[in-house]
């Protein structure tokens, strides 16, 4: 039997739901658990967790929305991935993090040979937690490994005993206002050097125009962004005049900029519009069409690329479904399977 999906949204979980995801878990029939704002109780957290330790078909875990709410739940998602080797795509959009949580859960994290999809927005994190996040961004590609407690700080050569691991493609880290502008700096020059990262989400921070042109010069240097998003980040025509510099005179491998919910005009908006779009053309013509064809099946909606197949615990066939992945993150999927 091909792995399915359990994709519950908002539910409180009976012991019989718990038992039934855990079984699909041992049995290696899950591709993709989504509990996004589901509510148990600290046992069956734990049976979960120990769960998806083993589980090899696990591609995605979405616990988005509060439902790793506390430091214990934190250890036993820190354990949990200690073991697990599968897990390609992590969100944990809206749990109560802290910078303390994210300390518990960076080692695993680091040396997770699969994981290459994070998504931290809403995770009330600081300065000392971008300083833990740029060793997921490495400049050779492989994250480092955390040797000194709460921080990433072995030489790049790395542990001869601990296998090098990949680092991140996708970061998402909206709405966590208390990271200040050093901090955001410390992330841009990561991203400046990273080898890997293709997607960054800031939307829903106050960057303001100073963040922004530090972005603006880690967009110039890096070699694999494609998609930035800064939607709602208190940015004003300033900023958006850089960022039209940057994409105007300088080559890079970014497609989308999103702008929305900030004091820019248009008129400047459209300008950068109509450049990226001009450079993905460019591109196109240069790949020809079955470079083409392969880039559209990459980043198709997620609505257009769930499985058929749907498996959820017969215990309650009402309970509401739901996807929460990106593009991206489906993309990756796809490219580990091919």
């Amino acid at each position: 039997m091909l792995p399915s999906s359990i994709q519950i949204s908002g539910e409180p979980l009976s012991g019989a739901e718990v038992r039934d995801i855990c079984r699909g878990l041992r049995d290696n029939a899950v591709r993709l658990l989504s509990l996004r704002g589901c509510r148990l109780c600290d046992r069956d957290f734990g049976r979960i967790c120990r769960a998806l330790a083993g589980a090899t078909s696990l591609a995605q875990l979405n616990l988005n929305l509060g439902v790793v709410s506390s430091p214990s739940r934190i250890k036993q998602l820190a354990e949990a991935l200690r073991t697990n080797r599968s897990i390609q795509s992590l969100f944990l959009h809206g749990s109560p993090l802290t910078d303390a949580g994210l300390a518990l859960l960076n080692p695993a994290l680091a040396l997770h040979p699969a994981l290459v999809a994070l998504d931290l927005g809403d995770c009330m994190l600081g300065d000392e937690a971008i300083n833990l996040i740029c060793g997921l961004l490495p400049p050779d590609g492989a994250k480092s490994d955390p040797l000194k407690e709460g921080g990433l700080e072995l030489s790049r050569n790395g542990d001869p005993g601990i296998q090098a691991t990949a680092g991140l493609k996708e970061l998402t880290l909206s709405a966590n206002p208390g990271i200040t502008p050093k901090g955001w700096s410390r992330l841009a020059i990561a991203v400046a050097h990273s080898s890997q990262v293709r997607v960054l989400n800031l939307d829903y921070n106050p960057l303001g125009d100073h963040v922004a042109g530090m972005l603006a010069v880690a967009v110039a240097s890096s070699r694999t962004l494609e998609v930035l998003d800064l939607e709602g980040t208190g940015l004003t025509n300033q900023s958006a005049q850089t960022l039209l510099d940057m994409v105007e005179n300088y080559p890079t491998a970014l497609r989308s900029l999103v702008l929305a919910e900030n004091s820019i005009s248009p008129e400047l908006q459209q300008q950068i519009c109509d450049l990226l779009s001009e450079g993905e053309e460019e591109e196109e013509v240069a790949g020809g069409p079955g470079d083409t064809q392969e880039r559209e099946r990459a980043w198709e909606p997620a609505a257009h690329q769930r499985s058929s197949s749907s498996w959820t615990g017969p215990s309650d066939p009402s309970s509401q479904m739901v996807l929460m992945t990106s593009g991206l993150g489906d993309s990756l999927l796809a490219e580990t399977e091919m």
